[in-house]
């Protein structure tokens, strides 16, 4: 699954994948500029994020045009098709499912008009938590979902259900009903809006260009095209971004709870998050690791790409000499050709290879982001002794995933998660290691130099910010059988009584858009 920052995904095994990368979204506002061009530099930046799928929308001021297809972003567009997309706004989308099976309907933006012949676009990162509540509240208003089995298509449908509502009205109608991670741009023919959720799971920037306005998930996209960091979008807030500058509201009151996983292994090494250098803060957890778990060895090796800085931290912190020792295929993607059985480990070899002259006669320190199923590290474990090391010592410079995630990562089931199920010897002796170190929770929080209390860390500890649904309300596929659901009368209520309020009336915090000619103070904090 090729990145877009040089990383290939770490499945060796692509029939049980590790932890799968989210979305990417990305929008732009800029009279006289190439926007379809820009669009797909910024989605370039962005692949790593999500590789199912890529689109972008664009409005010329009298339509919007929506071109999207499966696949990695320099596969989906080209140069003619570039060149048909002609406007002054762009919104663009590069797709993993966490919702919705991978196809064409599910693919990004989505697109919707109302009965005012408004139309709408919109290009979603993270995962709703109440998509059931709200698709069969949806189905008894007599909405129709046109097919589409997505959190997102769901979302713009409700957008474009108040046509007496202008589309931000209908936004501060709707954000405040939706519950789960959400980092939303989105658009009618001629505003660019943009929304992230109250906690702020997922990144949100906004950046400024000579002649208009970008909004990214990450500021390495901004970097890409040109354009200078602002600031973050708040958790709560809609900007909105016209001819007549840039204005924002709150829909509701900030809760910060930002992924942790972005800093290990989510977001591109050269992108800030919250202040913080991804790069910078991964140096640091390898640092952590190796005052936390030292040992006696000859060489510190990367799973290469997403562990290199964390090896690099890792050998400055021990002393220990630092060194390639396994070489990554930059050109094998997604494996569609199975092998066989009997060719499985030319399948791994064709990913990764060791360099034996390099581990030979060697004490290894292999250094990864994160163990999920295991498969990646007892593969490399097993190649390394194969290829004369003398020992093999893992580190892993995330603790130990044992929990899933609701909020727009798709990791394996809590049943698959090898954590789940053994201790930390029992892992090791599983993965066929010498010795194995995660670095601590407290360490790693520690690296991205945020408080505790403003990261979600619910994929290591449990503790999920955002209440979940009781029952099997929530998953990637929960609205392919939604309509079954609501011809038997299902109840989607969840525990705890999280949506007892009346998402029609309860709007904590929502004020009106108020303009700011010229962008004014919108810049700067709401």
């Amino acid at each position: 699954m090729p990145r877009g920052d040089g990383r290939l995904t770490q499945d060796l095994d692509p029939q049980k994948p590790g932890p799968q990368d989210e979305c990417g979204v990305f929008g732009v506002w800029a009279p006289g500029e190439e926007i379809a061009k820009l669009t797909y530099f910024g989605l370039y930046a962005l692949q790593h994020r999500g590789q199912e799928a890529a689109g972008m929308a664009v409005s010329d001021g009298s339509g919007i045009v929506v071109y999207k297809d499966l696949g990695l972003v320099a596969q989906v567009f080209d140069e003619p098709t570039l060149a048909s997309l002609r406007g002054h706004l762009a919104i663009g989308h590069t797709r993993y499912s966490t919702t919705g099976g991978s196809t064409w309907e599910n693919a990004q933006p989505t697109i919707r008009s109302n009965a005012a012949g408004t139309t709408i676009a919109l290009a979603h990162n993270g995962n709703l938590v109440n998509t059931a509540r709200l698709a069969v509240e949806a189905a008894q208003r007599g909405l129709d979902s046109d097919g589409s089995t997505t959190d997102t298509a769901l979302m713009t449908m409700l957008l474009a259900s108040r046509p007496d509502l202008s589309v931000e009205a209908a936004a501060l109608e709707v954000l405040p009903t939706l519950r789960g991670a959400f980092s939303l741009v989105f658009m009618d023919d001629n505003t660019l809006y943009a929304a992230r959720d109250p906690y702020g799971v997922r990144p949100l920037v906004l950046g400024r260009m000579e002649r208009g306005w970008v909004v990214a998930s990450e500021t390495s996209a901004l970097d890409i095209v040109g354009a200078s960091v602002v600031r973050e979008i708040e958790p709560g807030e809609l900007i909105a971004i016209d001819e007549h500058g840039l204005r924002s509201a709150r829909f509701a009151a900030p809760e910060p709870k930002g992924c942790l996983f972005e800093y290990v292994y989510i977001a591109r090494p050269d992108t800030t998050i919250a202040g913080r250098n991804v790069y910078s803060a991964r140096v640091a957890i390898g640092r952590q690791l190796a005052k936390e778990h030292p040992v006696e060895a000859d060489l510190v090796i990367p799973v290469p790409e997403s562990g290199t800085p964390a090896a690099i931290g890792y050998a400055e912190g021990s002393g220990i000499t630092y060194g390639a020792g396994l070489m990554k295929n930059p050109y094998v993607g997604r494996t569609f050709i199975q092998p066989s059985q009997t060719l499985r480990q030319l399948g791994i070899r064709l990913k990764l290879n060791p360099l034996r002259d390099n581990v030979r006669g060697k004490r290894v320190v292999v250094v990864d982001d994160s163990i999920v199923r295991g498969n990646t590290q007892r593969a490399i474990v097993r190649m390394l002794r194969e290829a004369g090391a003398l020992e093999v010592h893992v580190r892993i410079s995330s603790p130990p995933v044992n929990w899933p995630c609701f909020y727009g990562i798709d990791f394996a089931t809590r049943a698959e998660l090898l954590a789940n199920g053994l201790d930390n010897e029992g892992i090791r002796r599983s993965i066929g290691a010498d010795t194995l170190g995660y670095v601590s929770l407290t360490g790693l929080i520690a690296a991205t130099e945020q408080p505790k209390t403003r990261l979600c860390r619910a994929c290591f500890d449990g503790e999920y910010p955002i209440e979940l649904p009781a029952g099997n309300l929530i998953g990637k596929h929960v609205l392919e059988g939604v309509g079954r659901r609501v011809a038997g009368d299902a109840d989607p209520q969840p525990a705890g009584g999280a949506y007892d309020e009346d998402p029609g009336t309860d709007r904590p915090g929502t004020l009106p858009l108020v303009a700011v000619p010229g962008g004014g103070e919108a810049p700067h904090r709401p």
